[in-house]
């Protein structure tokens, strides 16, 4: 199976929006930064860019994000580990459809 067709199953079940192809997209950007000794660089994925890009979207339920992230902290957060397991089977199956 191929990471990215897994990431976009995922991102349709996020409901995130889908980027253009990989082979449109640059595989990743670099930033560096010199000194006298030498230099550091840090290399993020095309994946890492699409995640902070969607991190801005304003269709994140902020209020929803909250309130998962309380209900963690408390230790009351279940899932229901079944509908998730079928949903990316069915998400998987559409993609190869």
């Amino acid at each position: 199976m191929d990471i990215r067709s897994s990431l976009e199953g995922l991102k349709s079940l996020l409901g995130t929006p889908t980027a253009t192809p990989a082979a449109q997209q640059p595989k990743s950007s670099t930033t560096t930064s010199g000194s006298g000794l030498g230099s550091d660089r840090a290399t993020f994925s095309s994946a890492a860019s699409e995640v902070s890009q969607s991190a801005g979207d304003s269709s994140v339920r902020m209020d929803k994000v909250a309130s998962i992230q309380s209900a963690l902290a408390a230790g009351t957060y279940t899932i229901n580990s079944s509908a998730i397991a079928s949903r990316l089977v069915d998400s998987m199956l559409a993609a190869h459809a």
